[in-house]
């Protein structure tokens, strides 16, 4: 293997960044590919991930679910790709696998960390969107973190990212009465209502949350998916009837801080309210991508469940992908498309 393909190209960690994080935090490398060993197989990447969480696996800070990225060493993330050689009898050389060593153009892994998937079900892309983690944590906040009863009104921030605009589609053939989102300027909330089916939505760039979300539901909300963290949750907490329901994804608006960011003021409402606020890992729920992927993949296919990827090309611009993520710029799921 090795005297056609020495080597491979990855993005490594170059310094730990202060706030925002800078192109010069990233470092394009040529690396080594090893030879592979019995149980292993080599894949081409053909599409990688990127995504709001691996800002905070840049900081030195300590992680239960993930370790933070070591500095000289190349970022994770979800991938998939083509088999092109293997010493694993269960995945053939041909195969279209995902797996999580993103980041580079071509990865060695061992077998049981590559699951294969169905692209006449779907494209492959669609393993790292709406039928990967991204669908899956969607599905998961709506039937048990938070889960979505009949006739409920729901709030989700981010509501045209990647998460965000499954969820809402999810959130109605669950049986809620209305659903609510939240993007960032007018073009976004257009589409979150026009394209992704929500009710109504709200533009954090245009005024307080707070007093847009009352406007679009003066009876309250019951459910609320939080990728955002800061002015969103405290306005859902305002918001949200007696026995209301949150599912705390993410917290972007202060994954770029450089101070403790505080908590929201109104904390106490969950008292009184009998609110249940919980936090969910993804990771923790992959023993049911079976039962998600049996329900998506249908709602995919026949255009019942609407989504949108925004696409860059080429390895070199991964650093500006995950920068464009953390600012808002992508509709749907942000992708890098690998080539070579």
């Amino acid at each position: 293997m090795n005297a056609t393909l020495p080597t491979t190209r990855e993005i490594r960690l170059a310094a730990r960044p202060v706030g925002e994080p800078r192109p010069e935090d990233f470092a394009l490398a040529h690396a080594p590919l090893s030879a592979l060993s019995d149980g292993q197989v080599l894949v081409r990447n053909t599409w990688m991930s990127v995504d709001p969480y691996m800002r905070g696996r840049m900081d030195d800070i300590p992680s239960p679910v993930l370790p933070p990225f070591a500095i000289g060493a190349p970022l994770e993330g979800s991938a998939v790709g083509e088999v092109v050689a293997s010493r694993a009898p269960g995945v053939p050389v041909g195969a279209t696998v995902a797996h999580f060593l993103g980041w580079r153009e071509h990865a060695v892994l061992d077998a049981e960390a590559a699951t294969v998937v169905d692209t006449a079900l779907a494209p492959a892309q669609a393993y790292l969107g709406p039928l990967g983690t991204t669908g899956l944590t969607a599905y998961i906040a709506l039937t048990e973190i938070a889960p979505v009863r009949d006739g409920d009104v729901v709030f989700v921030s981010a509501a045209a990212g990647a998460v965000g605009s499954v969820a809402g589609q999810l959130a109605r053939r669950f049986g809620a009465s209305r659903v609510i989102g939240s993007a960032g300027g007018p073009e976004k909330v257009k589409k979150v209502v026009s394209d992704f089916g929500f009710d109504a939505a709200v533009d954090h760039r245009a005024g307080p949350i707070a007093a847009q979300l009352a406007a679009v539901a003066p009876d309250g909300i019951d459910v609320y998916l939080d990728h955002v963290g800061g002015e969103h949750l405290e306005a859902a907490i305002g918001a949200l009837r007696v026995n209301g329901r949150a599912a705390l994804i993410g917290a972007i608006s202060g994954y770029n801080a450089t101070e403790p960011v505080p908590g929201p003021s109104n904390l106490i409402d969950a008292v009184s309210k009998r609110l249940s606020l919980r936090g969910m890992q993804v990771g923790d729920h992959l023993h049911r991508f079976g039962e998600f992927i049996g329900l998506a993949a249908p709602l995919l296919a026949d255009g019942s469940l609407h989504t949108e990827q925004t696409v860059v090309e080429g390895l070199d611009e991964a650093p500006a992908a995950l920068l464009g993520v953390l600012r808002g710029a992508n509709v749907g799921k942000m992708l890098v498309r690998l080539r070579g």
